[in-house]
């Protein structure tokens, strides 16, 4: 058993197709059909069910990839130490959607002028699939918006941020600061995808109060979300930061329910099993640093 055979094996499981992972590996498909034996046989377990010429992972073949992914990952920083990675390598980052709006392209900026060799491939995207990747080792570390829990991985806090219900611009709410939650009963929503961070915690307040929500329409978009929020076809929640500028030329409005104030704890997050390099390590103090910098401006402005 070699480490060829488990790169094999992770590109299996993750295509779920002998073929499609041959193609992906520039190997013959008997090749590769191969290989998951000769892993089987070794082991004496059954990585993969053949029924009606689809493969179905097993659980030897579930603990079989998450022992690989991680051996695998500690391979690639192992070969990246001993050839000097940290000033020609690639950090892999994630961020969700407001945090890759607000912070990450200056992040990226002064530490690529730190870092010119090094380079720094980032994403943006829901907070499960982000977690996802990291689970898979596809990413080095995420910062995410609100609450974690997942075993696999740790979180450190960095600042808050919060969400604000914004209405549309003629709503004779506007600007009051002790909406009722139930006023909102009659109201369309609209809200960001399943998968948000945000939209679960809307989802996890209203639930307290069983406020059940069903909104008519769901986007990965702000714009699109803030759109049709000004266009009158329903109310939402959004990151404060997101839609500063279109409360502020009064494109939407926004209102303060009494009972709840939607604050909620960003975190970085990486897998337990993670080697994070010394600039791993630096970049996310970077994200650390600038988060609180943004935080204590937002207080200075909304002090005046």
């Amino acid at each position: 058993m070699t480490l060829r055979h488990m790169k094999i094996f992770l590109a299996v499981f993750q295509a779920q197709n002998i073929t499609r992972a041959a193609e992906t590996l520039c190997m013959t498909q008997p090749a590769v059909t191969r290989a998951i034996k000769e892993i089987e046989n070794y082991y004496g377990v059954h990585l993969f069910d053949r029924i009606n010429k689809r493969l179905y992972v097993t659980e030897s073949g579930k603990l079989f990839y998450t022992y690989a992914v991680h051996i695998l990952g500690s391979f690639d920083q192992l070969e990246k130490n001993l050839r000097n990675w940290e000033e020609i390598g690639m950090i892999r980052i994630g961020t969700t959607i407001t945090i890759g709006n607000i912070l990450l392209p200056k992040v990226l900026c002064e530490f690529e002028q730190d870092h010119p060799q090094l380079k720094v491939k980032a994403c943006v995207a829901t907070g499960s699939s982000l977690q996802n990747a990291l689970i898979n080792n596809q990413l080095d570390f995420a910062i995410i918006e609100g609450l974690v829990e997942n075993d696999e991985l740790l979180s450190r806090p960095i600042a808050q941020d919060k969400l604000v219900l914004i209405l549309p611009p003629q709503d004779p709410r506007a600007n009051s600061d002790a909406l009722s939650l139930h006023s909102l009963k009659n109201d369309s929503f609209i809200l960001r995808n399943e998968g948000s961070i945000s939209r679960a915690l809307v989802e996890h307040v209203f639930a307290k109060y069983d406020f059940p929500l069903c909104p008519i329409i769901e986007s990965i978009s702000t714009q699109a979300i803030v759109r049709a929020v000004h266009a009158g076809l329903g109310i939402s929640f959004l990151p404060e930061q997101l839609v500063e500028s279109a409360i502020s030329s009064g494109f939407v409005c926004t209102a303060t329910l009494k009972e709840e104030s939607f604050v909620r704890q960003n975190h970085i997050v990486w897998h337990k099993q993670k080697f994070l390099s010394p600039c791993a390590q630096m970049l996310m103090e970077r994200f650390c640093q600038l988060s609180y910098e943004c935080q204590q401006k937002e207080k200075a402005e909304h002090s005046f």
